[in-house]
């Protein structure tokens, strides 16, 4: 079977992102910068449309393992279709890769996610469809048309009962970290603290897995989450799945009150701690990073936040993980 990194180099505008050096207060920091994505502004373009490749491998037998199978894919996925919930970048990814391989999307947005985010879905030929005030309300709706409709179901977080859509989306994710290890290997100048904001934790886990297998100088690992969103720190402390508390963050691709299944599991031994961030933290580090001619959300800018208030790390590595247009 083709590797992640190989399929997804079947994709038109598939190319390694910059892995920059910008100095904070007088401290190299290196930061991935994933603004430019396959020109859809976020990592969470390698996961949805390297998963939907996938899932459409299963459905019709065509395996992508060449240019040329491209087409004969577009051939044969135009009767199957993908269901998604999005709080944001998750769903222009999972509408980017059906148009791409020839099947269909609908994208199922809560109440809180701008207009101008549905408008970029249709623009990529998604259906839209407004269900419920919050992200967990869109999930549980994507669900229930999937059920209906007989879609497939696409999310990027995991639970008992439904675990290889996430875990494809994860594999997905994983060629971040990667690229990013060719270039350690090759100048030998590693990080030695890794900080992965998160919010599902699927981001976050493929990471830290990917680093703990295959990278040959091991940094500390910090997971990031939203103090309003601590889905992942609670249930790590608790040593169980728990549901967070908390108000609606403006780290809103963060703003996740249910942890992935599936993260959870990797995160819980791989991270060596879990630390939150305010919103007004993650909204100072989007200037910062703004200021350097890296201009993100406070999503994007969330491990920057907890590393600018962490003096421990002497070379640390920061994930920009989204640009500043971003639904």
């Amino acid at each position: 079977m083709t590797g992640a990194a190989d399929l997804l180099a079947l994709c038109p505008r598939y190319a390694e992102t910059p892995l920059r050096e910008v100095v904070f207060d007088g401290r190299r920091v290196l930061v991935k910068d994933e603004s430019a994505r396959m020109g859809l502004g976020s990592f969470k373009a390698l996961g949805g449309i390297y998963a939907v490749a996938r899932l459409l491998e299963q459905a019709t037998g065509v395996m992508l393992d060449s240019a040329a199978a491209l087409d004969r894919m577009r051939g044969s996925a135009a009767d199957q279709a993908f269901v998604c919930a999005s709080a944001g970048n998750h769903g222009l990814a999972v509408a980017t890769g059906a148009r791409l391989f020839g099947a269909a999307a609908t994208v199922v947005l809560s109440d809180a996610v701008p207009e101008a985010f549905a408008d970029r879905l249709r623009a990529r030929g998604a259906e839209v469809l407004r269900r419920g005030a919050t992200y967990e309300d869109s999930v549980a709706s994507a669900i229930a048309f999937a059920e209906q409709s007989g879609a497939i179901h696409l999310a990027d977080s995991s639970w008992p009962g439904y675990t290889e859509p996430p875990r494809l989306v994860m594999e997905g994710y994983a060629v971040l970290a990667d690229e990013m290890q060719v270039r350690f290997d090759a100048s030998g100048d590693w990080p030695d603290h890794v900080y992965l904001q998160a919010g599902v934790g699927g981001l976050a886990a493929a990471v830290a897995r990917q680093i703990r297998t295959r990278w040959s100088v091991q940094p500390r690992i910090t997971v990031v989450e939203p103090d309003a969103a601590a889905c992942l720190a609670r249930s790590h402390a608790a040593g169980r799945l728990v549901t967070a508390r908390g108000p609606v963050s403006s780290m809103g691709r963060l703003d996740c009150k249910e942890p992935s299944m599936l993260a959870f599991d990797i995160l819980r031994t791989a991270a060596d701690r879990f630390v939150t961030v305010t919103d007004a933290q993650a909204e100072e580090a989007a200037t910062r990073f703004t200021a350097t001619g890296l201009p993100t959300t406070p999503s994007g800018a969330a491990g920057l936040a907890a590393c600018l208030t962490d003096g421990a790390a002497g070379r640390p590595l920061v994930i920009l993980s989204e640009g500043a247009v971003a639904g």
